[in-house]
Order: structure tokens, then C-alpha cells, then sequence
């Protein structure tokens, strides 16, 4: 008999396999969600399920409570993050964690990365936001829903943790739908979307925006941000209302 949640849980394994596809994460570092907001569950890999053995039936759908709705394996020991993102981030279907090296470079020296340039500008108006230092309490608490609750505070009260960007001046709140990506300090990334594909590729473009800046950071050591004309033309042209990128 066929699932409930088939398509769902058949859009979070695509999703997924194309983390190693897209070279994001090695072994079993990487995770995958699709949500669906009218039923209110999300499909999401399994724990510690290598990709090249996955299959969709091992797909696992829980609950925005983390309540299991269906599926015989652990969820991804991260489903708590996903929830707690569902619950604070509107108008996203799907969301991507991963290990990716450049990344999570930047995410393990804590700072966000700057915008250089038309690449990154092409995706969001912003720099790429680090989080602070997750407090021990909070780790002690509930590690992986303080997460999430963390990366929401990053971007809707910024004051309430102490957010910074990378001069160390307080960060501004930011749309999430506008901004689908941030770096978890001493962590990693996290990217977000309308639905799961476009959640990996936005982490894949992260990745890509990350390598960029460290070589060009490595090229020349006095860089500037992109100019803000620059930034904006680039943004709204694929973005605005008066978007003409690609085809209609």
C-alpha cells in the first residue's frame, strides 16, 4: 500500500542524494528536510544512513513536537533544528544541513562572510550571517532545538543574542526567505527554501560563495564589499518586481 506521505517523503530523498552528487558532505554528514505545511510534518534522512545505501522507504516523517509519523528508522539526529526553523521561518518547504568545507570553515572561525561580490549578490543583499557561540546552557538544554531557536533569533532578534557581523558592529533583522543561508559558529551551514531542492541548491551556492571569498581574501588582503549599486542592481534584477533574468 502506498504511503500517505510518499511524495513527500520521495522529495526529501532526491533532495538528499544530492548531497554527495553536489560534493557537500562526505559519509553521513549532511541532512535533508521537506516539509509540508498543511499537514504539518516534515520527511527527513534517517540517522547515520550512508547515501549510497538510502532508499526512500527509510525516509522518516515527524511532526513539527518531533512525534514520528511514519518510518522505522531514528530521524536525523538534527530534526529538532529543522522543526524549531518550520516553526519560526515563514514560506520555506524545505531545509539543508550540511558539512561543507568551505563553509564550515568560515563557521568554525565564527564570522559571517562578507559580499564581495555579484555572485553572492545574485542570491541575497547580504552578507552570510554567523551565528554567536551557542551558550552551555543552552547545549546542556535541548542542544539541537537551541540550535534552531538560535539561528531564528540571528535573523528576527539579532539584540536578543548578540548577533554581529563580520566588523563586530550589531547585525540588522533579516527575511529569512531573502536570505537563505547562514553559518552556524563552530558548527556549520544551514540553507533553507521553498522546498527541499531548492534548500540543496542554495547550499551548494553557499559553498561556492564561501571558496570565492577565502581566495579572494587570499588574492588581495585589502578587499572591499561589492558597492551597494552594485549589489542592488544585480539582487533585483533577479529578484525584484521588474526581474528579467532568465525566461519567462
Amino acid at each position: 500500500m502506498k504511503s500517505a506521505y510518499q511524495t513527500l517523503k520521495e522529495e526529501a530523498f532526491e533532495a538528499n542524494m544530492q548531497i554527495p552528487v553536489r560534493g557537500l558532505a562526505i559519509y553521513t554528514w549532511g541532512n535533508v528536510s521537506a516539509f509540508d505545511k498543511d499537514r504539518g510534518v516534515f520527511a527527513i534522512k534517517p540517522s547515520g544512513v550512508p547515501y549510497d545505501t538510502m532508499k526512500v522507504d527509510d525516509i522518516v516523517v515527524v511532526d513539527l513536537d518531533l512525534k514520528k509519523v511514519e518510518g522505522s528508522m531514528n530521524p536525523s539526529s538534527d530534526t529538532p533544528t529543522h522543526a524549531e526553523l518550520y516553526k519560526r521561518f515563514e514560506n520555506i518547504g524545505g531545509i539543508t544541513h550540511t558539512h561543507s568545507p568551505h563553509a564550515t570553515a568560515w563557521a568554525q572561525a565564527c564570522r559571517s562572510i562578507p559580499l564581495l561580490g555579484t555572485t553572492h549578490a545574485d542570491h541575497s543583499a547580504n552578507a552570510v550571517v554567523c551565528t554567536p557561540m551557542i551558550s552551555a546552557e543552552a547545549v546542556e538544554r535541548a542542544y539541537e532545538a537551541e540550535t534552531g531557536i538560535l539561528i531564528a533569533d540571528t535573523f528576527l532578534n539579532p539584540e536578543k543574542v548578540g548577533a554581529k557581523d563580520y566588523w563586530g558592529n550589531p547585525l540588522k533583522p533579516l527575511v529569512p526567505s531573502e536570505n537563505p543561508m547562514v553559518l552556524v559558529a563552530g558548527h556549520g551551514p544551514f540553507t533553507w527554501g521553498a522546498n527541499a531542492d531548492k534548500s540543496v541548491y542554495n547550499a551548494a551556492v553557499l559553498e561556492e560563495v564561501a571558496r570565492m571569498a577565502w581566495i579572494t581574501m587570499q588574492v588581495n588582503p585589502e578587499w572591499k564589499p561589492l558597492p551597494d549599486y552594485v549589489v542592488n542592481k544585480h539582487y533585483q534584477r533577479k529578484h525584484g518586481k521588474n526581474a528579467y533574468y532568465g525566461q519567462k
